[in-house]
């Protein structure tokens, strides 16, 4: 808070200003004329300038005085507010959950893996993207409650993390309408006829697809790859090339994305875990969202 003036004499100043005269500001706030008078020039002690000019027989504001009264308008109209929203908050307590997504995670599992603690009241959801070590950075500082991902934390002898499996889903290979119907004759050959796209090789999911890949004795012509998952099915929906997506997904991809389940891409699944230290596990919606059904299929 700024020390070089007093908020009291502000507020003194903003009703002579908000009723013209020195007059209706002590009736307003049953005062005397001379206590308001002596506050406001108090004011322009503390501010170095003249704020109040005689105008007839009331007062005009300076140019300093415009501003001032520019600044106190907000400063007050906020502190009218303030009661108001305290008691608001206090009747309606939050709960905040600030959770970190691994860059690659698909964002519809995120929202599937979350699904257990949306519906808790005043829930206040922070959900921030990045590379995993940050991320784990971010963890140990304590400014993460959580961190979702496709693969668990390595090990770390300073950095003390609990891995907790969430469930894993089976993949499959999504195709646009322009592709579908040459995409399942034939499949999983048709692959090689077809433009595919795919995860980059930071997605952990990426090199058991190109494992896949190779048993099947496929070369597909890979016409582009996404880090980011949502740009990947967004692409994958306007007809670039057929894409692996999680077979629990189908309902999603085809409402979002207008695309149709090719195939199974079999023994391929992605695998899900929450991260969290010894004491953000203590929080009471981590501990729920781990105890969630750990290790379920996620496969519908």
């Amino acid at each position: 808070m700024n020390k070089a003036f007093n908020y009291r004499h502000l507020y003194y100043f903003w009703m002579v200003a908000k009723e013209g005269s020195m007059s209706n500001a002590a009736a307003r706030l049953d005062m005397a004329v001379q206590t308001v008078s002596t506050q406001v020039r108090e004011l322009e002690r503390d501010l170095g300038c003249q704020l109040l000019r005689p105008a007839g027989r009331g007062l005009a504001l300076t140019d300093a005085g415009v501003v001032a009264l520019r600044q106190a308008e907000s400063i007050f109209q906020l502190g009218e507010a303030l009661p108001e929203l305290v008691r608001a908050a206090a009747q309606s307590p939050s709960v905040r959950l600030v959770v970190g997504i691994a860059d690659g995670l698909p964002k519809l599992e995120v929202q599937r893996l979350l699904q257990p603690v949306l519906g808790v009241p005043g829930l206040r959801l922070v959900c921030l993207e990045g590379e995993m070590p940050d991320l784990l950075a971010e963890l140990a500082l304590h400014k993460l409650d959580v961190v979702l991902s496709d693969h668990p934390a390595p090990f770390h002898p300073r950095l003390k993390v609990h891995n907790h499996p969430l469930g894993t889903s089976a993949m499959g290979w999504y195709a646009a309408p322009q592709w579908w119907a040459q995409a399942v004759d034939g499949f999983p050959a048709s692959l090689q006829t077809v433009p595919v796209l795919l995860p980059t090789t930071h997605s952990i999911v990426r090199h058991l697809i190109d494992h896949w890949l190779a048993q099947k004795g496929l070369r597909p012509r890979v016409a582009g790859e996404f880090e980011d998952n949502a740009l990947l099915e967004a692409f994958g929906g306007t007809g670039l090339g057929v894409f692996p997506g999680a077979v629990a997904a189908q309902a999603e991809l085809l409402q979002r994305c207008q695309v149709r389940l090719v195939g199974a891409c079999d023994g391929v699944q992605e695998n899900y875990y929450a991260i969290s230290t010894e004491r953000k596990l203590a929080h009471p919606l981590v501990l729920q969202l781990v105890q969630r059904s750990a290790g379920a299929d996620l496969v519908q």
